[in-house]
């Protein structure tokens, strides 16, 4: 009896893949740009010898290192797809109070066809980390990345979300006029978490893993989180240097972590509170003939 082997292949989602040397040399010098100002090996035995303020001093900007460095890489990544257009400057939008009752007390269904004039301004504004264009689909994603939502209660996170979606209604009109006449059909919201203990899919908060269909690159998620990884090794590394250095000066031995995780990456900051002053009127444009959409980002159908 003889014996067939037949050989499957996987065929990739997607028409772009994450997996390029170009990309690797960008993801290692986003680390080497963060690590060398304050986390080198020399600068962390420099603050052991300094004492524990110098030391905390170090160490305290951590969380907020790791967190750009997520934003740094989505951004490096979705720019493997070339009908993408990432935007992370001038996006200052402002939030009037008009727009933030809409959203409150409706629907997105009640309020599609609505946009809202871009030169109207409020005393509050909310700066994304990033708006996504697709313009092949001219669809627009307002893109909130965090470490971590878990310590987020269920009314911070509305809070967050009805401000991306008040900030969203002005984005076509904002994009048309500020970014060199951008065309915007439909405005989605997401935060990016690179914590899993709390996401919805369908309400609008996604872990990096669904970053492939966000950004449509084969193998964006695992990039993130190989970049995040190597960042940490990286960091782990100067720090068992900076203690064996230590240690020699001072001819006595200081035992370095095993890991650094809990010590060093626990501190989640706030980035959100994206306030400005002066109120005005909200405008809708109704009248106009094109039909702007907004909510959630779409949860990837499973394959």
């Amino acid at each position: 009896m003889t014996k067939i082997t037949l050989k499957t292949t996987t065929v990739p989602v997607y028409a772009h893949c994450a997996d390029s040397p170009e990309l690797k040399q960008q993801f290692d010098a986003f680390i080497q740009e963060l690590i060398d100002p304050s986390l080198s090996a020399d600068a962390m035995a420099q603050a052991l010898s300094s004492g524990i303020d110098d030391l905390a001093t170090v160490l305290r900007p951590l969380p907020v290192l790791e967190g750009r460095l997520i934003e740094l890489g989505i951004a490096a990544v979705a720019r493997c797809n070339p009908d993408l257009k990432v935007l992370t400057q001038n996006l200052r939008l402002p939030v009037s109070p008009a727009a933030l009752q809409l959203v409150e007390m409706n629907d997105a269904e009640n309020f599609r066809a609505l946009t809202f004039d871009a030169d109207s301004v409020g005393r509050k504004t909310y700066t994304p980390d990033f708006v996504i264009l697709n313009q092949r689909t001219n669809t627009a994603h307002v893109v909130d990345a965090k470490r971590s939502v878990y310590t987020y209660d269920r009314l911070r996170l509305d809070d967050l979300q009805n401000r991306m979606k008040a900030a969203g209604l002005i984005l076509p009109d904002f994009l048309y006029k500020e970014h060199r006449r951008l065309n915007v059909k439909e405005v989605r919201v997401v935060i990016l978490t690179a914590d899993n203990r709390k996401t919805d899919l369908n309400g609008g908060i996604w872990h990096l893993s669904q970053l492939d269909h966000l950004v449509q690159v084969e193998g964006a998620g695992a990039a993130i989180a190989s970049l995040q990884a190597e960042f940490r090794s990286r960091v782990d590394e100067h720090w068992k240097q900076a203690c064996a250095a230590f240690a020699q000066a001072c001819h006595s031995p200081i035992a370095p972590p095993g890991k650094s995780e809990g010590t060093f990456y626990e501190v989640e900051t706030d980035d959100e509170d994206n306030q400005s002053s002066d109120d005005a009127d909200v405008m809708d444009a109704s009248g106009n003939a094109q039909l702007i959409k907004l909510g959630f980002a779409q949860a990837p159908t499973r394959h």
